[in-house]
């Protein structure tokens, strides 16, 4: 984006039905996204929350406050024509989730890692009918196919949308089923991302906390959510 385009040009942003869709338009030219498609969002609540996204800029456009924005130009301009490649991706998270890799030891950290993370592979069993297997150490030890299968699905049937949301939800907690938790609403989302550090918090309640690591981790938690907020975004049936 060129210096004169990062200038604020408009004055009113509206929203308004578009097909299937929603556009968003700055006085009422239509927004596009960086790689001129068209941007059309899924629900009415996902098109005001960028229409606030861009309401709220004042003399300069700064992309680092619209979230919600870039979040869906991913999924048109990247998500959508990967699809199946990213949904295969995100899939075979579930032949290595985090929640099956266990310590062997101190039983301290066993306990915890059973009492807090097999309530997550129970409820992934009961609601997608796929049973992982928890085991002890890092050497690779695959789940059966039909739980992978099962598991798998899912993904593949979620929208270029959900999907963007989905990539950030898997791949920040590192765990397929935190994942399917997340979007689905097992627990709260900030409750969720805990538990996808659950070892790092053990080794911090140990040795103390780093104070660099902590800004990361901050910044990785404040992603999670927002992958969180966005894949409710696209499933609100406000109209």
């Amino acid at each position: 984006m060129s210096e004169r385009k990062q200038k604020r040009f408009w004055k009113t942003t509206t929203v308004a039905e578009e097909g299937e869709g929603f556009a968003v338009a700055l006085d009422h030219r239509r927004i596009k996204t960086p790689a001129k498609a068209a941007l059309l969002l899924p629900t009415r609540v996902m098109a005001e929350a960028v229409a606030a996204e861009w309401d709220a800029q004042e003399e300069k456009i700064n992309p680092l406050s619209m979230p919600v924005t870039r979040s869906a130009n991913a999924a048109i301009d990247k998500v959508r024509h990967q699809h199946a490649e990213v949904a295969e991706m995100l899939a075979a998270y579930g032949d290595t989730d985090l929640l099956c890799y266990r310590a062997e030891s101190p039983a301290e950290l066993v306990a915890r890692q059973s009492d807090q993370w097999d309530p997550a592979l129970d409820w992934a069993h009961e609601t997608l009918g796929a049973r992982l297997i928890p085991h002890c150490g890092v050497i690779h030890q695959p789940q059966s196919e039909a739980a992978l299968a099962n598991l798998a699905a899912p993904v593949h049937r979620m929208t270029e949308f959900e999907l963007a949301a989905f990539h950030d939800l898997v791949s920040l907690s590192g765990s397929l089923v935190l994942g399917f938790a997340a979007a689905r609403n097992w627990r709260d989302a900030d409750d969720i991302w805990h538990l996808s550090r659950l070892d790092e918090i053990w080794q911090e309640d140990q040795w103390g906390a780093d104070e660099e690591a902590q800004q990361q981790v901050e910044i990785k938690r404040r992603a999670f959510l927002h992958a969180k907020r966005f894949m409710d975004l696209c499933q609100s049936t406000m109209q």
